[in-house]
């Protein structure tokens, strides 16, 4: 099955994106692909080898789900790639220039969900993301 990328070009300079991006703390303020989600949990050793999770819950408390997986590899301002519990691959770029930041996430699709689903999902957080990181 072919890969998904989504992308979003971020009004801040590439340190800021970054520990927006990586800092738990951040983590749970954006993570979310609309209002009635959140993440009241976050998690990150950010290294090769290093975990991440994030506990992604619907607010009502009618679902919810760990979003997991470890690291293999971690260049700071530049690149993550991870492998999730399900075996998946994401791959994460940033790329500076004049003062906007490229995130590129590619990730591997699931089996369940149609494709353009996933995509426009994996949109939604990192379009949060981006009005997050830019109202800071």
């Amino acid at each position: 099955m072919e890969q998904i990328t989504v992308t979003s070009s971020v009004n801040a300079p590439v340190e800021r994106v970054w520990e927006y991006w990586t800092n738990p703390q951040h983590i749970m303020r954006w993570n979310s692909a609309s209002e009635d989600w959140h993440t009241p949990r976050a998690e990150n050793d950010l290294r090769a080898g290093g975990k991440f999770s994030s506990r992604m819950e619907a607010r009502d408390g009618s679902m919810g789900f760990d979003f997991e997986g470890v690291y293999d590899e971690v260049e700071p301002h530049s690149l993550i790639s991870y492998t999730m519990a399900d075996g998946r691959k994401v791959r994460i770029s940033f790329s500076e220039n004049d003062g906007f930041t490229e995130v590129r996430e590619t990730f591997d699709p699931e089996g369940t969900n149609p494709v353009e689903m996933q995509r426009m999902g994996w949109q939604a957080i990192l379009d949060n993301f981006k009005k997050y990181s830019e109202a800071q």
